[in-house]
């Protein structure tokens, strides 16, 4: 098994042949297409579009659209979190395109949970690179964006929690109080992870006070510490060398775990002030080990589909297949409409803003 597991693992690292060709294709587009502005200081951007110790390579502001993006082939401060997720998301259509053709599935009710933990992830990892390369044409497109990044991270959040009761817990774990509250529970939670974040967001200014952190933090841990729980719960009482998903399993957690620390600390920049205007910000890592969250997870729930596709329908019955994931659009819109909500308050804000300054 363990051999088996090292190959796995090696598959989702691309080969260096294909990463080195990223540098000539970006410089084959960039020289066909209109170029962006150059990057300027961070004195010269508004104080919203400024990150604490990255001192340079920020676009200008109300550049046209397409600019921005065209910006993707530019090196900017933002080029490497836009990167991370599409060429994660990239690994992760090539990942689940190769698990499909091999083993052959098809599509029945038992198979849908795992659909939609895919589209989650796309989902989530499509709307930050969005965010990243789109939020630097205005306020109003900053705050757009981010709040629609905001919807891809609590529609992942449910994705994952429908992945993992469906085909990681078990009937011990289902039976409890706490299992049997846990779909419920895990919308509202990804629900209340979107609202929370889009509040902080809107609420609070640079420089960010604590309280921000908190508006965002606390929510989105106790969505993780509910969907995670039934990968804990086997973790805990299964025997890993007999069971090949629990080895990924637990590299999702470590992954998440070391992501959210580089997410909630500007490090390594706050060490080093415009070193790392363009490589090595902790927002860039806290990307690339979210990234690998993902890909470890899917490859997990991979391996517990195989090992539980024939009694899941036994198990749970159609009708509690098709109501959980038929709440995975309500939770979306749900989402989308919280965030289009709040971006209408802060418009509104922002123009008050305006004509008090003219």
């Amino acid at each position: 098994m363990s051999g088996d597991f090292l190959q796995r693992l090696c598959s989702f690292i691309p080969s260096a042949k294909h990463v080195g060709q990223l540098p000539r294709l970006s410089s084959l587009v960039s020289s066909s297409l209109p170029l962006p502005s150059p990057t300027v200081h961070s004195s010269q951007v508004p104080s919203l579009f400024r990150e604490p110790y990255i001192l340079s390579g920020y676009r200008p502001i109300h550049q046209k659209w397409h600019c921005y993006l065209f910006s993707l082939f530019q090196r900017h401060n933002e080029s490497l979190n836009v990167w991370t997720h599409l060429l994660a998301a990239l690994v992760l259509i090539r990942h689940w395109w190769a698990n499909i053709s091999t083993l052959g599935y098809t599509f029945t009710s038992a198979f849908l949970p795992l659909c939609l933990f895919f589209v989650s992830s796309l989902t989530y990892l499509f709307l930050s690179a969005a965010a990243h390369l789109f939020q630097s044409h205005s306020e109003y497109a900053h705050y757009f964006f981010f709040f629609m990044d905001y919807v891809g991270v609590a529609v992942y959040q449910y994705g994952c929690s429908l992945g993992h009761y469906f085909y990681t817990s078990v009937p011990e774990w289902r039976d409890s109080c706490f299992g049997s509250l846990f779909l419920p529970s895990a919308a509202f939670l990804g629900w209340f992870s979107c609202a929370g974040c889009c509040f902080a967001k809107s609420r609070y200014q640079r420089p960010y006070p604590v309280g921000r952190k908190i508006c965002q933090l606390i929510p989105t841990t106790l969505a993780f510490v509910l969907d995670i729980s039934p990968v804990i719960h086997r973790l805990s009482t299964s025997t890993w060398l007999e069971e090949p998903s629990l080895p990924f399993h637990a590299l999702q957690i470590t992954s998440f775990l070391l992501s959210a620390v580089f997410f909630s600390c500007p490090i390594p920049e706050r060490f080093f002030p415009g070193r790392c205007d363009f490589l090595g910000q902790g927002h860039q890592i806290f990307h690339v080990f979210l990234s690998l969250c993902t890909l470890f997870q899917l490859e997990a729930l991979f391996q517990d589909y195989v090992r539980q596709r024939d009694t899941v329908v036994e198990t749970f019955g159609d009708r509690q297949l098709w109501c959980a994931c038929i709440s995975f659009p309500v939770l979306f819109l749900c989402c989308i409409l919280t965030a289009l909500v709040t971006m209408r308050h802060k418009q509104e804000q922002l123009q008050g803003q305006k004509d008090r300054n003219n």
